[in-house]
């Protein structure tokens, strides 16, 4: 993730990475980033900072937050926000609230100490992302109804993924994704680069059962990706792949009963369509018919309502809260 050559990332970016200092013990990390393609996409001068850690010391944090913000300030930047990792198309956001339960795949965690330290160094909540949590059970009848009635009005078919046409596919979720996100808060398109690099991240761990296509006479109108929830096999290998991890990881990946739905995009034009209910009421059944009927769908912007109230009405719930935070850049 960090490597220059091999991240096209940093085609339109630079990071900068802080370590702090106690004496000779490590005792905070951050990273300072300079994205290029946000400013161009928002017409902003907001710089980021990710991939921070700190004991629960705020003179420690509050150095590695200065520092960051004068790396970014020196280059133009008028606010630093974070946390994300490297941006919002990566894991971003710090837990505030949902400590109760561990986090699933490829979601952040931190300890709650966190909040104090943003609040003690002067940051402002910017935005809350929101995870939400669904129970194994039936769909409400109304939604079934609803569902039904979408696909044979619109004429809406789903198929799951090719992965012989893997590259195609790819190519049509980037199309849809990039469409789907352009008006969310802080969303920058992916290059096409970018977006292949992420897929051949993903590639390994993807079950093609649970990427779904909606097309409408051919076209293809939105999409939703789910993938089983590798936490709870990884956490048994304790940090360690060998000797004894890639086993455990093995034994206990057969008893993931959990998924997370990592997204759900649906074309401009059909926003509010009845799609995003069939997608959801799909993959539902996917994940189900394949021992993991309970899950999390995360993360959603809290100023999201087309896309919250679906998951509300299948009687999902939040569960857990993420806070991206801002903080004035002072000129210098």
């Amino acid at each position: 993730m960090f490597d220059r050559a091999k991240n096209p990332f940093f085609e339109h970016a630079e990071v900068e990475c802080f370590l702090a200092f106690a004496g000779d013990r490590v005792v905070g990390r951050i990273a300072a980033i300079d994205n290029r393609a946000h400013n161009e996409f928002h017409d902003d001068r907001v710089g980021f900072f990710g991939f921070f850690e700190c004991e629960d010391d705020p003179a420690a944090a509050g150095a590695l937050f200065d520092t960051a913000a004068r790396w970014l300030g020196a280059r133009g930047k008028d606010v630093l926000r974070g946390p994300m990792n490297f941006s919002t198309n990566d894991d971003c956001g710090s837990l505030v609230d949902g400590f109760d339960t561990p986090p699933s795949i490829m979601m952040p965690h931190n300890p709650p100490y966190h909040a104090r330290l943003y609040a003690a160094a002067g940051f402002a909540k910017a935005q809350d992302l929101l995870a939400y949590w669904y129970d194994p059970g039936d769909l409400p009848e109304r939604l079934v109804r609803g569902v039904d009635l979408v696909r044979k009005r619109k004429g809406v078919t789903i198929r799951g993924m090719d992965m012989k046409n893997f590259e195609s596919d790819v190519g049509l979720i980037r199309g849809i994704y990039n469409d789907a996100w352009e008006r969310n808060w802080g969303f920058v398109p992916m290059t096409g680069r970018e977006f292949d690099h992420m897929a051949e991240q993903l590639k390994p761990v993807v079950d093609p059962d649970l990427v779904v296509f909606a097309q409408v006479k051919g076209e293809t109108v939105g999409f939703g990706l789910a993938l089983p929830d590798f936490n709870m096999a990884l956490k048994h290998a304790h940090g360690e792949l060998f000797p004894f991890g890639f086993l455990a990881i093995l034994w206990h990946k057969r008893r993931i009963d959990r998924a997370r739905v990592l997204t759900l995009g649906i074309r401009a034009g059909w926003r509010a369509s009845g799609v995003d209910a069939v997608l959801v009421s799909e993959l539902h059944g996917r994940c189900t018919a394949k021992g993991m009927p309970r899950g999390e769908f995360s993360w959603i912007l809290e100023s999201n309502l087309a896309m919250r109230r679906p998951l509300e009405n299948i009687g999902a719930r939040v569960s857990k809260t993420y806070r991206v935070y801002d903080r004035a850049i002072q000129a210098t």
